[in-house]
């Protein structure tokens, strides 16, 4: 099965699960319009794999698209494997690889939620090179 989008996810706050939404509009170099993580930096986009989710919800969490704060979920891509610097095609929209995993500094609200987090070891994140919308079902290609 090709690498696709199963989901787009927002928030208007850091450190909570993002809801998951038809599509979003991704801004070149500031991130997805409206959500708490857009901006000038190095983190604007967050990716999970869907199943990096699966596997916790095998653990007996009660966990979908976005209850990690990822803003796009993903299956049929090994995010974890893609070196930084690695150039995605999302939908109309072009994303680079800045960041593979994160450090958690304090538990946040999501690990109190969901129990555990995965993002800071199969979590990426990406900044947006060309914008576009991304929706859910977007094909994802890698571009080098």
């Amino acid at each position: 099965m090709p690498a696709q989008v199963v989901a787009v996810c927002t928030s208007k706050n850091k450190g909570e699960r993002k809801t998951p939404v038809g599509c979003v509009m991704f801004e070149e170099q500031h991130g997805i319009v409206d959500d708490a993580h857009a901006g000038p930096w190095h983190r604007q986009v967050s990716l999970l794999a869907m199943e990096s989710v699966e596997k916790m919800k095998a653990l007996g969490l009660d966990v979908g698209p976005g209850d990690f704060g990822e803003n796009i979920t993903t299956s049929g891509i090994d995010l974890v494997a893609l070196p930084v610097g690695t150039q995605l095609n999302m939908g109309s929209t072009i994303v680079e690889v800045t960041q593979i995993g994160k450090e958690c500094h304090t538990r946040c609200a999501i690990y109190h939620q969901a129990g555990d987090c995965v993002m800071p070891k199969e979590g990426i994140f990406v900044k947006v090179i060309e914008g576009g919308p991304v929706k859910s079902g977007s094909p994802i290609f890698v571009l080098q």
